[in-house]
């Protein structure tokens, strides 16, 4: 199913001509014991991971991902398995150290040897707002509680509310500025 409010192209919205228009984590949300493939570190009990994306220029939602079973899928494993062969030639993301298996091409992390130091703050900054759109998530009774419903209920869940989420972005409710300048 489309969801128009979540669109993967306005990450060139405004773009700079950066070669980061997104950043790009993780989240896990708990649900019923499922067994070992599903077992969350953040938990320590069962959940779903998803992979979201954020334009760095707008601050918008542009791509959400999954659900992933959580002892199975790291961040970077899901970022191969889909979101890397949507990116543009020379195009990469920003997102945290969990990546770095596939900086410098795809990824611009902090501990990548080709990340300057002069630009880590700006890059925390990107991060942070990141996380913000993650707690924003979490807000939602139905994604902060375990979820106990049908698994399979879970993504139609987690999509509404991050459309909610975008929405509310859109309308009225905007993320924290991040300049980000990164051309060359």
């Amino acid at each position: 199913m489309l969801f128009l409010q979540i669109d993967l192209d306005k990450r060139f919205v405004g773009d700079l001509y950066n070669d980061c228009l997104i950043s790009v984590d993780g989240t896990d949300f708990s649900i019923q014991e499922y067994g070992h493939k599903f077992y969350s570190h953040k938990f320590k009990k069962s959940g779903l991971r998803y992979e979201v994306g954020v334009s760095i220029i707008k601050g918008e939602i542009v791509w959400v991902n999954g659900p992933y079973e959580c002892g199975l899928w790291p961040d970077i494993k899901i970022f191969r398995n889909s979101f890397m062969s949507h990116l543009g030639p020379n195009e990469r993301v920003e997102a945290d150290d969990g990546y770095i298996g596939e900086a410098p091409e795809h990824i611009k992390c902090p501990k990548s040897f080709t990340n300057p130091a002069e630009t880590e703050k700006m890059q925390q900054r990107v991060r942070a707002r990141h996380e913000t759109v993650n707690k924003r998530f979490k807000q939602w009774g139905c994604l902060s509680q375990r979820f106990h419903h049908e698994i399979g209920r879970h993504d139609d869940v987690f999509r509404a509310v991050a459309v909610i989420t975008q929405l509310a972005i859109e309308l009225g409710e905007p993320l924290f500025s991040a300049d980000y300048s990164d051309a060359v």
